[in-house]
């Protein structure tokens, strides 16, 4: 039975410390440039509606690595874009390719092409949850404090998608999680309920330096995302105290680590100093996207899938 990566509390930690394992070994053999061509001869379907940098190259690159190929196919130019039925996309694809990946709006349009899709399918973003961005991210605090569970992560900014997707690895994981936005910008209500009910340790504050007080991990996102632009200037007003800068650093613990998922606003939601500074590990982050979605890839597509 093929399973899909649509949502972090989709799957156990266990599962997922799989994935970690898997993603160790192949970023290994990537940069001893030996060959790990676990989905040799298979397509993975690759569809934008949201335009994309870290996304496209890190799964079209990690495709190629794996022995596999890419599809890149904007939704615009697609029957998808003129009305076709998911439904019949779902179908269409499961006969030509092996894998779906989809960057997004909808959450619900993703879970319907994964319910009816004969391929595992992979959630590359939507508004609601961006999953590989989070394991990518705690595979990168993985490699620099091992015992990554004891820490204690923080939010600070928009309660957006990756926002949420924090909550959910807090609930599945199990480590202690503060949540910093200003009014009228929390995370979604369910996603924050629901994490709270499995017995997840989260604090929500509107004060970000209490948020980031003893923190080991300071994580934030650009104040307006990607269908939002006609907000920025209203965003920046409601925003103003929920930069990452050093004077917010300095409340965390000495040897705290900084991550943004790019792109940045510099001077906005975090400033150049904190981004260029000693705490940040934001390019081995972006890197890591690479190598943790080629571990997820081979994960749902290779011949020891997952069932």
């Amino acid at each position: 039975m093929k399973k899909d990566f649509l949502c972090l509390s989709d799957w156990t930690a266990s599962e997922l410390e799989a994935i970690f394992e898997l993603c160790r070994d192949l970023k290994a053999k990537t940069k001893a440039r030996t060959a790990h061509r676990l989905l040799e001869g298979q397509t993975l379907a690759m569809i934008f509606e949201k335009s994309s940098t870290r996304t496209r190259i890190s799964f079209e690159v990690g495709m190629f690595q794996l022995g596999g190929h890419a599809l890149f196919l904007h939704s615009g130019t697609t029957q998808m874009g003129r009305g076709e039925p998911i439904k019949d996309t779902a179908r269409v694809m499961s006969g030509y390719c092996d894998g779906i990946m989809i960057r997004t709006y909808s959450q619900a349009a993703v879970e319907e092409l994964a319910r009816i899709s004969a391929i595992p399918v992979i959630n590359g973003l939507t508004d609601l949850y961006h999953p590989c961005q989070i394991m990518a991210d705690l595979f990168t605090v993985i490699e620099h404090k091992s015992n990554y569970r004891d820490l204690t992560y923080c939010w600070i900014g928009d309660g957006n998608n990756m926002a949420n997707s924090w909550i959910n690895a807090a609930s599945v994981f199990g480590f202690e999680l503060r949540v910093a936005t200003p009014k009228g910008y929390e995370p979604d209500a369910e996603v924050m309920a629901r994490a709270k009910k499995a017995g997840a340790k989260i604090l929500y504050t509107k004060d970000p330096a209490e948020a980031a007080c003893g923190a080991d991990v300071l994580n934030t996102d650009v104040w307006a995302s990607m269908g939002q632009e006609a907000e920025q200037q209203e965003r920046e007003k409601a925003f103003v105290g929920y930069q990452i800068n050093d004077e917010l650093v300095a409340r965390a613990n000495d040897d705290c680590v900084v991550m943004h998922c790019l792109p940045a606003h510099r001077g906005e939601e975090i400033t150049d100093s904190v981004i260029e500074g000693k705490h940040s590990i934001i390019f081995a982050e972006a890197e890591n996207r690479l190598h943790v979605q080629k571990a997820i890839m081979a994960t749902l597509m290779g011949v020891n899938r997952c069932s």
